[in-house]
């Protein structure tokens, strides 16, 4: 039997190890963005030092204890990945975000990581020590699955699936599944417990992201709708139709615009001017101009 849980432990080992990977490897799209544009473009390096910091916390877990090779390798693939995340975060993050990457390494990674080892090697022996290795990773992963607390109440806030890829919460639920089934299999609490939580908080973003995809595309699907264009409605007076202006010749435009210049022209003292003359110039005669006639109502 107990055989039989061991090989179904390494089982889901091995599927926690390729989830894992694809979820260590999905910063990708980020990073190639961050090198197109030679910027970090207001990303920040917090998730990326407190998963080196998880990963390299796991692995002196892993080292204190048997039969956990598997957790191993993902967590050093995790420390190596994310090692190279932070240093090409630093290379093209502004000069603020690089000293404050810095003090966050140096306080975590330095310094956490330093005095947990420091002070268990040295107070505690034996099974004690992985013990309470054991504990100090089950509450610091209970402290990185609450951070998507944040995208979650984003989420619901914003009305919007925007910061929330669907894809990377599918890949942490699954990994949550593996990693809390290969805990419980080798009958390690630390591993299995924190992978509940982790599931949890997966398959709520799973269902938010359900809800608010279909209230974006119901938005965006009204928002596409044409416009009902209102019928123009003309009013017609019957008393305008019944008698109508006479129309007027090209000649006589032609002779009504050349009068209206003569007239509207200031270079001449008009007072002074002969009365058949305006502007200087002697008006033409308009003879053809037809009598304006008024319409009666």
């Amino acid at each position: 039997m107990a055989g039989i849980s061991g090989h179904w432990a390494f089982a889901f080992g091995v599927l926690g190890n390729i989830i894992s990977f694809i979820v260590f490897l999905s910063p990708l799209p980020t990073f190639y963005r961050i090198y197109k544009k030679k910027s970090t473009e207001g990303y920040q390096s917090i998730p990326y030092v407190v998963a080196l910091f998880s990963s390299m916390l796991w692995i002196y877990y892993a080292l204190l204890k048997t039969n956990t090779t598997l957790l191993i390798t993902i967590n050093s693939f995790g420390v190596f990945i994310e090692t190279i995340y932070v240093g090409f975060y630093l290379f093209y993050a502004p000069k603020k975000a690089k000293v404050q990457t810095v003090k966050m390494l140096l306080l975590s990674v330095v310094g956490g990581f330093g005095a947990i080892v420091l002070v268990t090697q040295f107070l505690f022996k034996g099974a004690v020590r992985g013990q309470v290795v054991g504990w100090i990773c089950l509450v610091f992963s209970l402290c990185v699955f609450v951070a998507p607390l944040g995208i979650v109440r984003k989420v619901i806030k914003t009305k919007s699936v925007e910061y929330m890829p669907l894809l990377l919460s599918v890949f942490l639920t699954l990994s949550a599944v593996m990693w809390f089934f290969y805990g419980l299999l080798l009958k390690d609490i630390n591993i299995a417990a924190p992978n509940v939580l982790g599931f949890i908080f997966g398959i709520l973003q799973i269902v938010l992201y359900a809800i608010y995809s279909k209230k974006e595309k119901a938005i965006l699907k009204e928002q596409k709708l044409p416009e009902i264009q209102k019928p123009e409605v003309i009013v017609v007076d019957e008393n305008m139709n019944s008698k109508k202006l006479p129309e007027l010749t090209q000649e006589q435009i032609i002779d009504i615009v050349k009068l209206g210049l003569l007239v509207c022209s200031d270079k001449v003292n008009v007072a002074s001017l002969p009365h058949d003359t305006t502007c200087g110039v002697k008006a033409p005669k308009v003879e053809n101009m037809p009598k304006l006639q008024t319409v009666e109502a």
